[in-house]
């Protein structure tokens, strides 16, 4: 066959791909036989991001002269060739951030013995096309629309994300699925989602959550190398992973894993989260990549969206310097349990801690060690209650109400925080507590709380020589 006259007839970007067979079952080398002028010219004269690793053009080399090995693509243009399937993808690869490829993989007949031909065809564009992404099966968009339908309208997005990771799972027919946010900042990772099948031994991702954990996320970029995913189908595919990154694949191999779907999840080219499908039913290959991608593109956007409403809710509930609730977190909370008609009979108590000698330090060293200061004394606190119990309710008040508390047990937290405090070295606390019976009296133990506190403070003005 003149395979150069064949591509010469094809206006968009074109080549011809061999693919070599072997009677074991592996597949390749991949060679890009020949290409029409447009092809060619995409390597030696590439559009701004969409540069290849070099700029020459020589027939019948290995795709990987042009580009990083990309599994996906070799799993393409296999199932094109070999099997004889005409196949199409939609894809945005990191290694040409910003751009999308329209590609298309058409078999071609006959093979030369061990050798099977496609052709690879495909356009650039430099923003998404919704009509692109959602050109799928009926069923596979059936699938995404009630996913962000779902996602969209959910009061709980935590508790619907487990319903969410549980539907891709059924959908790639896998052991297990997960969802892991990564927090580049404080270097930690954090499950938001995860799916077994019935009977799996696999462990949960819990498990393996140590502090090492990050250090291993951090290599997946460069696992991926460059595409937009990474499919895992068996063993010499799994030798991908072995040669990129043997820690990784040390691991998956010893949690049980023979197979994986792997998608980090993206909001505005930041990577939030990865999700991945272990031991997935490798004959839908095509169909799962097809689905995940799309799905992948809605939960990035939904979890970015969530993440940053739990950041603007962070940032109205928490007291920014030392990281306790706020006064108008208290004033909510208060407000809530003082108003409850029903279920009131627990007792609250509170205690008010007013930190001494904060203007002196403010006036003697300056604000930033009064800042200092205020953040020790949090932190004092933090020793004997829960953060979400502690609130700053003004410039050196801080405030605990813990509900079930009694007077009792006011009096012994009260003696910790002085032991505590005192070990601190800087950190000095006037205080007061009072209890109530009931949760709708907390305003009461408020107000005895707070009259106490005073009488604590005046004491220890009195016995300090320089305040008097």
């Amino acid at each position: 066959m003149d395979f150069q006259s064949v591509v010469d007839h094809m206006s968009a970007m074109a080549c011809v791909v061999s693919v070599e067979r072997h009677e074991d079952g592996r597949r390749g080398p991949f060679r890009v036989v020949t290409g029409n002028a447009a092809y060619i010219d995409s390597i030696e004269h590439p559009a701004p991001g969409a540069e290849m690793l070099t700029k020459e053009f020589v027939p019948n080399s290995e795709y990987t002269r042009y580009l990083t090995r990309d599994l996906n693509f070799e799993d393409y243009c296999y199932r094109a060739a070999v099997e004889k399937k005409c196949l199409h993808s939609y894809v945005s690869p990191d290694r040409m951030s910003g751009i999308w490829l329209n590609m298309t993989f058409l078999p071609l007949i006959p093979d030369d013995g061990n050798l099977s031909y496609c052709i690879y065809m495909m356009e650039i564009s430099f923003e998404a096309s919704s009509e692109n992404m959602s050109n799928i099966s009926g069923d596979r968009a059936a699938a995404v629309l009630e996913t962000s339908i779902k996602l969209r309208g959910t009061k709980d997005f935590r508790e619907t994300i487990k319903d969410v990771i549980c539907d891709v799972r059924e959908m790639c027919a896998a052991e297990h699925c997960c969802i892991l946010l990564v927090d580049d900042i404080r270097k930690s990772c954090e499950v938001l989602g995860e799916s077994f099948a019935e009977g799996s031994k696999l462990l949960p991702m819990e498990r393996y959550l140590d502090g090492s954990f990050y250090a291993i996320t951090e290599t997946w970029p460069g696992t991926i190398a460059g595409s937009n995913c990474l499919i895992i189908k068996d063993e010499q595919d799994m030798e991908v992973i072995k040669e990129r990154n043997p820690v990784w694949y040390e691991s998956l191999t010893a949690a049980g894993a023979k197979s994986i779907v792997f998608f980090p999840l993206k909001s505005a080219e930041h990577t939030l989260a990865y999700m991945w499908a272990l031991n997935f039913n490798s004959e839908k290959a095509v169909e799962i990549k097809e689905t995940m991608e799309i799905a992948s593109f809605i939960l990035g956007s939904e979890i970015g969206n969530y993440l940053l409403v739990d950041r603007l809710k962070l940032l109205s509930s928490r007291d920014m310097l030392t990281g306790v609730m706020n006064r108008n977190e208290m004033n909510n909370f208060v407000d809530g349990i003082a108003t409850k008609k029903e279920d009131t009979d627990m007792s609250v108590g509170v205690i008010f801690a007013d930190l001494n000698g904060l203007k002196e330090v403010n006036d003697k060293k300056g604000h930033a060690a009064g800042d200092r200061l205020l953040q020790d004394a949090a932190d004092v606190l933090r020793q004997s209650f829960d953060e979400s119990d502690i609130y700053r309710a003004g410039g050196d008040e801080f405030s605990i109400i813990v509900c079930g508390l009694t007077e009792e047990g006011i009096a012994e937290k009260i003696e910790e925080i002085r032991r505590n405090a005192e070990k601190s070295g800087d950190v000095s606390f006037a205080m007061g507590g009072s209890s109530v019976p009931r949760l709708n009296e907390v305003r009461q133990a408020l107000r005895k709380a707070d009259e106490r506190m005073y009488e604590d403070k005046r004491k220890y003005y009195e016995t300090h020589e320089r305040y008097r």
